[in-house]
């Protein structure tokens, strides 16, 4: 595989990171929770109920969807066709988000339901060229490569809007409501690479691959669960990354808000703690990549659970964290401060855990099916959206942000606790010897 290959399937990686961080982390959460539904007498908690509602029923329609269609992309080896379908429906949907208005909730959410699953979709499928692109032990280094390159588009997209277009309020929306188009541009342009320089993988078409898709999508998914038991060690990963991701999913979407809410910061505290976790999650992918090759892939993982774990318990408790410092260090210091420095921790962790997971995945999956297995990948994705992202929403409406959080805690120990049953020599090996029936002579 050619290194220009893999950076232009990075690439997507470094696109993409427009959308997720403009869209769903950092711009229009705190504008779609403040200023379009704006109940600041509630304490913005119908607003994140309704974000939350959004963002779950998005997920809720990849589960739906995105085990068929692999099954339909691997049998017609027609993975790019489907990537180029998302990528444009995600930057058509986003850039309309310019033309909402305050008060306008349904447009929003609509608007928001489609270019996320669009772009979830899209997730889905640029991941499942990662068998293709080396040999098991090099998967580790370029899936963090990807996501190296992710956070390094994040740094330069978000960057630019949080310099130039200025905070999310009611005062500043005539400029701040150009997001959506910024985040969409970024996506059609950087993503461009990918079209040009990415193939198609070199996997047989199944025979029979012209009638309904739909009939060969939920036959193919049949097939899937009659062998499901092949594939004992990615079942198990598949439940860990639902708790894994669950909890992600509750930091991305709520770190800006809680921030806002909870901490209090003011925009240099926001501009740099998107600059600090940028900067952290490329180096830990980097670094984690690298390590994954070397000390192996499982324990490379738990590693970022546990500082995934750690970081959670240290936002929850940022308050009595900085007033225990400042009594043993007579420090002086500020909660925002602290909270940044947890941040870094987090950051480390955020794109070395998914990395690591996608780079599992991988391994773990024949090339002939690597679509269709990395469809079910997305739905355990997006299955953890629509619980972590739901339970939060109920918990904070009625606990509270700050206690709420500690959800996510919870559901990183549960995925810490899932993967010590996974046997990546097993996972390897099954994935080895796989000779799809659809296609003799199709073993790895």
């Amino acid at each position: 595989m050619s290194g220009r290959e893999i950076f232009g399937w990075g690439m997507f990686d470094f696109a993409n990171q427009a959308y997720t961080l403009l869209i769903i982390t950092v711009i229009f959460p705190v504008l779609f929770t403040t200023v379009i539904v704006g109940d600041s007498e509630t304490g913005y908690r119908m607003g994140n109920l309704l974000w939350s509602a959004a963002l779950a029923l998005s997920y809720l329609l990849v589960v739906l969807t995105a085990p068929a269609l692999g099954v339909v992309m691997d049998r017609r080896a027609s993975k790019k066709k489907f990537l180029f379908a998302s990528w444009i429906i995600t930057i058509i949907s986003s850039g309309l988000l310019y033309f909402v208005e305050p008060g306008a909730v349904i447009a929003a959410m609509t608007l928001l339901i489609i270019s996320n699953f669009s772009y979830a979709s899209g997730e889905n499928i640029i991941a499942s060229f990662l068998p293709s692109l080396g040999p098991p032990g090099r998967l580790g280094r370029i899936s963090g490569l990807g996501w190296a390159l992710g956070y390094a588009g994040g740094l330069v997209s978000a960057g630019f809007v949080l310099f130039f277009l200025g905070e999310a309020t009611a005062e500043n929306y005539g400029r701040i409501r150009w997001v959506g188009p910024f985040a969409a541009l970024f996506f059609l342009t950087a993503a461009l690479p990918t079209f040009a320089w990415l193939k198609e993988p070199a996997t047989r078409r199944f025979p029979g691959s012209s009638g309904s898709p739909l009939k060969e999508g939920v036959a193919g998914m049949r097939r899937t669960l009659k062998e499901i038991s092949r594939f004992r060690d990615l079942g198990i990963l598949f439940i860990s990354v639902f708790f894994t991701m669950s909890g992600i999913y509750i930091v991305i979407a709520f770190t800006f808000i809680y921030g806002q809410q909870v901490i209090g910061w003011d925009r240099s505290s926001q501009a740099l703690m998107f600059v600090f976790v940028q900067v952290s999650a490329a180096l830990g992918a980097l670094l984690f990549g690298f390590l994954q090759d070397r000390i192996g892939a499982k324990l490379t993982y738990m590693i970022t659970l546990l500082l995934w774990f750690s970081g959670v318990l240290g936002i929850s408790g940022v308050f009595e964290i900085t007033a225990w410092l400042n009594r043993a260090g007579g420090f002086g210091l500020e909660v925002h401060q602290v909270f940044l420095g947890i941040g870094i921790l987090a950051g480390t962790s955020l794109g070395s855990s998914q990395s690591s997971a996608r780079a599992l995945t991988g391994i773990f999956t024949p090339r002939s099916r690597a679509a269709e297995f990395f469809g079910f990948w997305g739905v355990f994705n997006k299955l953890a959206g629509v619980f972590g992202i739901a339970g939060i929403g109920v918990l904070q409406a009625r606990l509270g942000l700050q206690r709420a959080v500690l959800f996510s805690a919870f559901l990183f120990l549960a995925a810490i606790v899932a993967v010590f049953f996974v046997n990546p020599d097993r996972g390897i090996k099954a994935a080895e010897s796989y000779s799809d029936p659809g296609i003799p002579g199709s073993a790895n």
